[in-house]
């Protein structure tokens, strides 16, 4: 038997603290000794803390310290409203922690699938960290990263379906940094693969060093409710079956008879038709010896030509998809310069430095079953996640949309991001719209509700929309009224009212006996808005 060294060397620690606390506390009680038995137990738990997993310094961030003062809230640029039918998408423009703040309100437990691709902390200083670049000169670069990664991730399982998964992509920087985080914060049950995706395929490199093709994606599912879809087959995938035999099934290849383990009753001869004896393997067979003259019978199994062996058919007809991989081949998913190439097919120019293939996210967005997903994007960059998105939509007739959330630092947010979705959408006819939101703050600090709850409602319009997938302006099918006196000015307009068929109703609107007739006569159907967007705050 082991002995745990560490353990042992923790007992004795605990022990002389309770030695230590059993002197303070038998000695004249005064501020001193509370301060120190207040220190011991600091200490104590400390040396109870963790003790397996990933070790980090916790850091502050600057959009912390704002949050800590301010309460986020979405503004619409209406100019930047795309109409184009099919479903309304979203693309907020901010710190991507107080979007996810934002997100939680509208979508805690509603989202299907997460796609981010965040900074690699590279050796190059490609993360950034309060406004300045975090390089080898810097001793808490590790910590930083996994501190800034930590707290989007949190509210990013929070966000998730039940059966909702997550793909993370990274390179070797961080990525064994991410694995533990991610068993920390989903639970390592909840891992499901760390993907090899071959963003590359030239060589590249000097000499005396390796030639680098590959980042990783890790999966997680939230929970075990999780259901990972098979594959589509193709031509590539198909080509190992035939039909040599003319089998009316059709086309076939021969499958594994043995048995994995060994298993004593499994162990039997098998008599060809000539009357040779066909020997078990070590394991014996797969199936029982009932269950293989049945199979001879129904031709799934037949003998090789010198009948010294049995040959399982698997048949084509009966195979659904193909089970996924773990390595993805650039020739499959895309590499690294065919997604620049798709960069420069739509600007004309390396409008981005390190995008992804919109492939290799349609082949995440195909692991789930559901066409009508809703795919969030945190990271959003170049916007790829929204491309792939609606070019799946378009190939399979899928009602799925999406959320991307990015900051706008050198121009990203409005002139790459949402310039990509707007150009896509025009030269490939998607049935998709878009609406752009840039994050805005209420000061809430030293200020009591009633006194900032005005300009909260001013904000509450966007947040309906994001969480329903809905349009307000322009729409004459759908109205939303925060206050008493919107609704008597709803109700005074009578066209506005028989055009309506959905009203969307602040929590705190009352109303009264006539006014509920009205609708009813309009028939509208009301939708009250929860009060779950600032709710909060109010105490």
């Amino acid at each position: 038997m082991s002995t745990n060294i560490s353990k042992k060397k923790r007992d004795d620690l605990l022990d002389k603290i309770k030695q230590i606390r059993a002197f303070i506390a038998a000695a004249p009680q005064d501020e001193n000794t509370g301060n120190l038995l207040s220190y011991l137990s600091e200490l104590e738990k400390d040396v109870n803390g963790k003790k397996y997993g990933l070790v980090f310094e916790e850091h502050r961030e600057e959009i912390d310290e704002v949050l800590d003062t301010h309460t986020p809230v979405l503004t619409e640029d209406a100019d930047l409203f795309i109409d184009h039918g099919g479903q309304m998408n979203f693309l907020l423009e901010g710190d991507n922690l107080a979007a996810l703040k934002l997100l939680e309100k509208t979508h805690r437990g509603n989202i299907d699938l997460i796609f981010i691709d965040p900074p690699y902390n590279t050796r190059n200083g490609d993360f950034g960290y309060d406004d300045s670049r975090v390089d080898l000169t810097d001793t808490f670069r590790h910590s930083k990263w996994v501190s800034f990664m930590s707290e989007r991730l949190l509210v990013a399982r929070r966000l998730l379906k039940n059966d909702g998964v997550i793909f993370i992509a990274i390179d070797d920087n961080e990525q064994a940094a991410l694995k533990l985080l991610c068993d920390q914060l989903f639970g390592e049950e909840n891992f499901l693969a760390s993907i090899i995706w071959q963003h590359s395929i030239q060589p590249k490199g000097y000499s005396g060093t390796f030639s680098v093709h590959h980042n990783y994606i890790l999966c997680y599912q939230k929970t075990a409710q999780f259901v990972l879809n098979s594959l589509p087959r193709t031509d590539e995938d198909n080509k190992a079956y035939a039909n040599p035999d003319n089998d009316p099934r059709g086309r076939w290849r021969s499958g594994d008879v043995r048995n994995a383990l060994y298993r004593p009753n499994l162990i039997y001869d098998i008599i060809s038709p000539s009357g040779n004896v066909i020997k078990p393997c070590a394991n014996g067979w797969r199936w029982s010896k009932e269950t293989v003259e049945e199979k001879i019978k129904s031709g799934e199994i037949i003998f090789s030509k010198d009948e010294t062996r049995i040959i399982r058919k698997i048949y084509l007809d009966t195979l659904e998809g193909r089970t996924p991989e773990t390595i993805w081949f650039g020739k499959d998913v895309g590499t690294t310069r065919s997604a620049m190439s798709e960069i420069k097919e739509i600007f004309g120019s390396s409008a981005f430095g390190t995008p992804k293939p919109t492939s290799l996210i349609e082949r995440t967005l195909r692991l789930i079953s559901r066409t009508d997903a809703t795919v969030l994007d945190f990271f959003a960059g170049s916007g790829t996640t929204g491309h792939a998105v609606m070019k799946l939509n378009a190939e399979d007739g899928g009602t799925r949309r999406f959320i991307l959330c990015t900051n706008n630092e050198n121009g990203i947010c409005r002139d790459v991001t949402y310039e990509r979705i707007r150009r896509v959408i025009d030269k490939e006819d998607y049935a998709a719209s878009l609406k752009y939101y840039k994050v805005d703050y209420v000061p809430i600090s030293d200020r009591m509700y009633y006194e900032y709850a005005d300009e909260l409602l001013r904000h509450i319009r966007e947040l309906v929309e994001l969480e329903n997938g809905i349009n307000f302006t322009g729409n004459e099918e759908i109205a939303i009224v925060l206050t008493d006196e919107e609704l008597e000015i709803f109700l005074d307009d009578e066209g506005i009212c028989k055009r309506c068929r959905k009203l969307y109703m602040g929590h705190d609107v009352l109303l009264d006996a006539q006014q509920a007739q009205a609708l009813q006569e309009y028939n509208i159907a009301v939708n009250v808005i929860p009060d779950y967007y600032y709710k909060e705050l109010e105490g």
